[in-house]
C-alpha cells in the first residue's frame, strides 16, 4: 500500500514522524507536510503566491519512507500539490493519512481544524483518507496509537477494496481503557469567553483565542463521550454541505 502523510504540526512533530515511522515498517509512505505549523486552516489554499518545496532525504531515510518534501503552504497545499505535482503518475496514492496531531479534533472542531482539511484534500482526489488526533494531555506516546492506528487502516482499505473511498476522522483519548475504534458521530463544542484582549503599551488592541470548552451535545454515540470513555473514536465524514430537507421542501413547491 502506498501512503501519503501530511498534517498541520509540522514535519517535524512528533506525531508525524511516529505515524510515519509505524506504516513504513509495512508500506510504502511518502510525507508531504507544512514547513511550519499550520494549525485552524482547516481547507485553506494557497492562492495567488509561491508555494516553496524542499525535499527532505534526510527525513525519508530517518523515518524509513520512500520521499519527503517540506512545504511553505497550508496542510491542503501540502496534499494537493503532493497529487498533483510531486507524485509519480505510474505509483498513485492508496491512502491519504494526517496527524497524528497534537490534540483532539472533536465535535464541531473538525470545521477548523488543518489536520481534518488536509485527509479531506486526499478524499477530494477520491483517496480514502483518515485524520488521526491524539489528547494533548494522553498519558500514552504517539508511537503508542501509531502501533494501534496501522492494523486498523489496513482493515479499512481491505473493507473498502472494492467500494468507495471513505473519509473519517479518528482521535485517541486521554486515556487508553480499550484499545477499540468505536463508531462515533459529531458532538457539539463551543467555547466560552473565547477571546482575550491585550493592549499594547502603544495603544494597538490585540485578541488571542483563549476561551473555555463547553461542550452542549456530548451525549452516548458521540465522538466526545467515546474518548471520555477511554475509547478510540471514528467518524465517517462527507464533504457534501447540501441540507437534503430544504431542497426536498423547495422542490415540492
Amino acid at each position: 500500500m502506498r501512503i501519503l502523510i501530511a498534517n498541520d504540526d509540522g514535519i517535524e512533530s512528533d506525531g508525524l514522524r511516529a505515524l510515519a515511522a509505524a506504516c513504513a515498517q509495512r508500506h510504502e509512505v511518502y510525507i508531504a507536510a507544512p514547513w511550519y505549523e499550520q494549525s485552524g486552516m482547516a481547507h485553506a489554499l494557497s492562492v495567488r503566491r509561491p508555494i516553496e518545496v524542499e525535499e527532505m532525504p534526510g527525513v525519508a531515510l530517518e523515518l524509513g519512507a520512500m520521499a519527503a518534501w517540506r512545504i511553505g503552504g497550508t496542510p491542503t497545499d501540502c496534499v494537493k500539490l503532493f497529487l498533483e505535482a510531486l507524485m509519480d503518475e505510474n505509483r498513485p496514492i492508496d491512502l491519504v493519512l494526517s496527524g497524528i496531531n497534537r490534540g483532539s479534533n472533536l465535535a464541531t472542531d473538525v470545521l477548523y481544524s488543518g489536520t481534518v482539511g488536509a485527509a479531506m484534500e486526499g478524499f477530494l482526489h477520491d483517496i480514502s483518507a483518515v485524520a488521526l488526533s491524539l489528547d494533548i494531555e494522553a498519558s500514552y506516546s504517539y508511537e503508542r496509537a501509531a502501533a494501534l492506528a496501522v492494523p486498523f487502516l489496513e482493515g479499512v482499505l481491505a473493507e473498502q477494496a472494492a467500494g468507495e473511498p471513505v473519509f473519517l476522522n479518528v482521535n485517541f483519548p486521554q486515556e487508553l481503557k480499550a484499545a477499540e475504534f468505536q463508531v462515533s458521530r459529531l458532538g457539539r463544542r463551543d467555547y466560552e469567553n473565547a477571546f482575550k484582549q491585550t493592549v499594547h503599551p502603544d495603544g494597538r488592541i490585540f485578541y488571542t483565542v483563549a476561551g473555555e470548552i463547553k461542550d452542549s451535545d456530548d451525549g452516548p454515540h458521540t465522538d466526545l463521550y467515546t474518548v471520555a470513555q477511554g475509547g478510540i473514536s471514528v467518524t465517517p465524514l462527507h464533504v457534501d454541505l447540501t441540507d437534503y430537507a430544504a431542497l426536498e421542501d423547495g422542490l415540492k413547491k
